[in-house]
């Protein structure tokens, strides 16, 4: 469980070490946050930065992600000169492989599944001492990705709703508690991978199927605990939304304002565009589009998705 008042101790522990990205008003009235713009391509540079920063001094980090969270974690222990190890299935993208070791990570390939590379991840962290960075559930790294919602308040001078894409949930755990009291956040998750939907469903956090166009960001197989927690204690809510149409959001933000992302950033967008989510007359909204670690020549397909044997997180 994380509250408003450990997203504002995140908030002052990683200023300076993370970029205030902007936000703007889209011909809707709808504001979008631009989070696509943060170190390494996505939000989760917060969270990794207020991860170190908050456990003090370590030799070594460890992360277990063929993704967004592992080219977070590689970034921030390079700003602190930390050396950084990253355990990835075989089946990451090659693409994503290099980036990690152009940040200086040591990486490894461990079994097929990510599950794999996180139970390999863990045991080098208890064997070695390094500090392990969780992809989405753990507090730290929940109220750093939280700072985003503060700046959106303070950026848009108050909102009502904010709707942002869950994976596992470390993204929606922050926002909301960050707000909580001030503004409603809502998950929305392709229906093909619906871990708050199906967690709010059965009470409790349960494992889901993964599969289609966002896997490669969202794609955790179930709703990290202190996601469960926040959400429930906030009241936030829920929508799903098809691949065709994250695809045509995506595509849509390209074409209509040039903005470039993944996926997973379109998806919170694809809510309001398919009317998944309808804001009343007057409702203030922002829409996170989360991260931007796409292949460029796929922007203008709706129905582009992640190559065959892309790994979450």
């Amino acid at each position: 469980m994380i509250s408003t008042a450990d997203v504002e101790r995140a908030a002052a522990r990683i200023e300076g070490r993370i970029r205030r990205t902007p936000v703007f008003a889209a011909d809707d009235g709808v504001w979008f946050k631009l989070e696509q713009l943060q170190h390494t391509g996505s939000f989760k540079a917060r969270g990794a930065f207020n991860r170190i920063l908050a456990a003090g001094e370590h030799s070594a980090v460890v992360a277990a992600s063929g993704g967004n969270a592992g080219l977070a974690v590689a970034h921030a222990a390079r700003e602190f000169g930390v050396p950084a190890r990253v355990y990835v299935p075989a089946t990451a993208p090659a693409v994503k492989v290099a980036k990690l070791r152009q940040l200086g990570a040591a990486v490894d390939l461990v079994g097929e599944k990510y599950a794999d590379a996180y139970d390999a991840a863990v045991k080098h962290a208890a064997d070695s001492g390094a500090l392990f960075c969780h992809a989405y559930d753990q507090p730290d790294i929940c109220a750093g990705q939280g700072t985003l919602g503060l700046e959106l308040l303070a950026q848009t001078g108050g909102l009502d709703t904010i709707l942002v894409a869950v994976g596992g949930g470390g993204l929606l755990a922050g926002v909301a508690a960050a707000v909580e009291g001030r503004a409603r956040v809502v998950g929305v998750e392709p229906r093909t991978i619906p871990t708050l939907n199906a967690a709010l469903a059965a009470g409790a956090p349960v494992s889901v199927e993964v599969s289609g166009i966002a896997a490669d960001s969202l794609g955790a197989t179930r709703l990290g605990d202190i996601a469960f927690a926040v959400a429930t204690r906030t009241n936030a809510g829920s929508v799903l939304v098809d691949d065709a149409m994250i695809g045509k959001a995506r595509a849509a933000l390209w074409d209509r304002y040039r903005l470039a992302v993944e996926p997973g950033g379109a998806t919170a967008f694809a809510a309001l565009l398919a009317g998944a989510y309808r804001p009343a007359p007057g409702e203030r909204v922002a829409v996170v589009l989360c991260g931007a670690n796409t292949d460029p020549a796929t922007l203008t397909s709706p129905t582009a998705g992640p190559p065959a044997g892309r790994t979450p997180r």
